[in-house]
């Protein structure tokens, strides 16, 4: 891994932004705290010992790199589409590649512990398996209505030795979660870390983030022109805080002729307010939970509520560094509704024998939609950045089999 995996559209100025999104923290008492993390981080960047603890656990223990799968029986749809198997990681989605980043910067640090929040549970789980194969404390803050959903998640996080604090207030879901999260943070920030779970947040974490993973798109560029002899017509990933969709497109972010697209949750429907979560698509400037970026706002500016059917999308904001690509005109931000994303998980279950994440089944939902479109010669390259088996029998709750 190295500082120039990061295209410089992703990478902030001095004072953390992108354009007009992101920035510093300005809350008092976690100043030093996020100074103390950036200044971990710069180090660890041009660390060689860092960088080639982090290569072996990435071979050894993760398991990567993970393949690129075309998917025959989906392209019979129109356009060839393919996956890139994040969801065959250790732990089963993304999450584990910033996670293991993150707990080995905390314990270059000196701290006892991890704190972190988590929406559908794949943050958790890789957080909880990273500190318990480097020996640190893990605390994971949950909203009630996740847990609920999300429950083999949380029986993952206890057995591997997390301690789980469910979170009622609110909506009960991820953006409390992360306010919890922090409030806990900061009142020990000297014995512990706090380690996000997507691009979002002040600086140092949405650079920090997308920096562990970019090893996504690094694989898939690389793979993809040495299996197909060219490159994508199209990469497509998930978005709710956009790590994923960020950790691919990072490497295509100068390839003009390839179109990145991000799909985020249009729940029961664009037109009703608090019923998705389609940020990049209906949300309005801000600042939120410490940083600047496009969010889901009520009149008097406050967060509005937010819905999916995937708990790892219903975040009424974004990366910063999403919002800086929208406003570049880099990338492009489809919806997928809560319908067609079940659709696309059974369909991808029953053609191809891969049950993923309700979160990637987005993607999944918008690939199988834009197929028909194009014609067989094109090819579409979608992050298939989690696994269902955390969804299965949420999804049979809701539908009839």
């Amino acid at each position: 891994m190295a500082k120039e995996q990061l295209n410089p559209l992703v990478q902030p100025d001095t004072e953390g932004f992108f354009g007009k999104h992101g920035g510093k923290i300005d809350h008092p008492d976690l100043v030093a705290a996020l100074a103390e993390i950036e200044a971990g981080f710069r180090s660890i960047v041009g660390d060689s010992e860092f960088i080639a603890e982090m290569k072996r656990l990435q071979a050894t223990y993760v398991g990567r790199p993970s393949p690129i799968y075309h998917a025959r029986t989906l392209s019979k749809r129109g356009a060839q589409i393919y996956l890139k198997r994040e969801d065959l990681n250790h732990t089963g989605a993304h999450k584990i590649n910033h996670c293991l980043g993150e707990v080995l910067l905390a314990k270059k640090l000196g701290k006892k512990k991890v704190v972190a929040e988590t929406g559908a549970g794949q943050h958790g789980v890789a957080l909880a398996t990273a500190a318990a194969l480097l020996g640190l404390e893990c605390e994971i803050h949950m909203g009630v209505v996740d847990i609920a959903k999300e429950h083999p998640n949380v029986s993952r996080m206890k057995i591997l030795g997390a301690k789980i604090v469910p979170v009622s207030e609110g909506a009960g879901t991820l953006k409390e979660a992360v306010d919890s999260a922090f409030r806990a943070y900061i009142g020990n920030w000297e014995q512990s870390m706090f380690a996000i779970g997507s691009v979002v947040g002040p600086a140092p974490y949405p650079e920090m983030v997308s920096y562990f993973q970019s090893i996504i798109g690094s694989e898939a560029k690389e793979q993809f022109q040495q299996q197909y002899g060219c490159l994508p017509d199209e990469v497509v990933a998930c978005v709710g805080g956009g790590s994923n969709a960020l950790g691919l497109f990072n490497a295509f972010l100068d390839d003009d002729g390839v179109r990145k697209v991000g799909v985020e949750p249009a729940g029961e429907g664009l037109d009703k307010p608090g019923r998705h979560a389609a940020t990049m698509t209906l949300g309005k400037f801000g600042k939120i939970q410490g940083f600047n970026c496009y969010y889901l706002q009520e009149e008097d500016g406050t967060p509005a509520a937010v819905h999916s059917i995937a708990s790892g999308l219903d975040y009424p904001g974004v990366g910063p560094q999403h919002c800086h690509l929208k406003d570049l005109q880099k990338v492009d931000y489809e919806t997928a509704t809560d319908e067609e994303c079940l659709a696309a998980f059974l369909t991808l279950s029953r053609e191809e024998g891969i049950i993923p994440a309700l979160e990637s089944s987005h993607a999944v939902a918008y690939a199988l939609r834009r197929a028909a479109e194009l014609p067989a010669d094109k090819h579409i390259l979608v992050n298939l950045s989690g696994r269902g088996d955390k969804d299965v029998d949420y999804v049979l709750s809701k539908i009839e089999l």
